[in-house]
C-alpha cells in the first residue's frame, strides 16, 4: 500500500475485532499506532504484539477525559483518524429506554463528532489527511430492535459527506465504511446455527473476515484512494441487495 510507512495513525476501539486487524494491518504496512480502547487485560498482549511504534490509550472515548487523553496525543501530529469504536444496546422502541438510546448516540455518533473534528482541525494545518468512519450495512435498510444503532450508523454517512464537503479544499478526505456480517470472535462463538444462518443471508455465502475490513481502512488511507472522498463502502458480501 502506497505511503502509510511512518503515517500517524489513531484507531478507537482498537484492542479487538475489526480494530485489531486493522490496527495489525497498519503496523505491518509500517504505520505509528495510536490504539484507543477501554481498560482490557489484553494490553499486555497488545504490547507484545506490536514492540514498537505503538502507543496504548485506555479511554472512553464518549468522556470528554477520554476525548482530551486522545487529543493530546494527535497534537503531535495525525496522518489518519479511524473512528472504529462502537457499541450496541438492542431493544425493540416500546422497550427501548432512554439510557440505551443515550449510551449508544454517545460512543457510536457524539464521540465520532468530536474526534472527528479534532483530527480534521489537525489535518488542516497539517496540510492533509484522512478520516475514516465505522458505519454499517443495517443504516442503509435498518434492522429489527436496533434503532438507537441503525440512527447512529445512518448518521455517521451524513456526517462523512458533509465532513468531505468542508475538508476537502484543504486536503483532508473522509470516507466511511460499512461492514456487514464479519467473523470477529464474538460472532464466530455464537451456536453454528446462528451463524449458518447469517451465511446463507449473504449472496458470497461466508462471513466477512476483520482483516477484510482492514484492507478497505489500509487502502482508503492511501494515495491508492487520493481522489475518493464522502463516500461509504459497503464490505458485505452483498447482503445490502436484499
Amino acid at each position: 500500500m502506497k505511503n502509510l510507512k511512518g503515517k500517524r495513525v489513531v484507531i478507537t476501539g482498537g484492542a479487538s475485532g475489526i480494530g485489531l486487524a486493522t490496527a495489525v494491518r497498519f503496523y505491518e504496512e509500517g504505520s505509528e499506532l495510536c490504539i484507543v480502547d477501554m481498560p482490557t487485560e489484553e494490553e499486555t498482549e497488545l504490547k507484545a504484539r506490536f514492540p514498537e511504534r505503538m502507543t496504548y490509550i485506555q479511554a472512553d472515548v464518549s468522556t470528554q477525559d477520554g476525548v482530551d487523553k486522545i487529543q493530546n496525543w494527535i497534537n503531535g501530529g495525525v496522518d489518519v483518524f479511524i473512528n472504529n469504536a462502537g457499541i450496541t444496546r438492542d431493544a425493540t422502541m416500546a422497550k427501548m429506554t432512554d439510557e440505551q438510546w443515550d449510551q449508544v448516540l454517545a460512543v457510536n455518533l457524539t464521540a465520532v463528532y468530536k474526534l472527528s473534528k479534532i483530527a480534521a482541525i489537525k489535518m488542516k494545518e497539517q496540510g492533509g489527511g484522512a478520516i475514516l468512519q465505522a458505519s454499517s450495512v443495517v443504516a442503509h435498510y435498518g434492522n429489527f430492535g436496533q434503532s438507537n444503532y441503525v440512527a447512529t450508523k445512518a448518521a455517521v454517512i451524513g456526517l462523512t459527506k458533509t465532513m468531505a464537503k468542508e475538508y476537502g479544499k484543504y486536503g483532508v478526505r473522509i470516507n466511511s465504511v460499512a461492514p456487514g456480517f464479519i467473523g470477529t470472535p464474538m460472532v464466530r462463538s455464537m451456536p453454528e446455527k446462528v451463524v449458518k444462518m447469517m451465511e446463507d443471508k449473504v449472496p458470497l455465502k461466508r462471513l466477512g473476515e476483520p482483516d477484510e475490513i482492514a484492507a478497505i481502512y489500509a487502502f482508503l488511507a492511501s494515495d491508492d484512494a487520493k481522489y475518493i472522498t464522502g463516500t461509504c463502502i459497503n464490505v458485505d458480501g452483498g447482503i445490502v441487495l436484499g
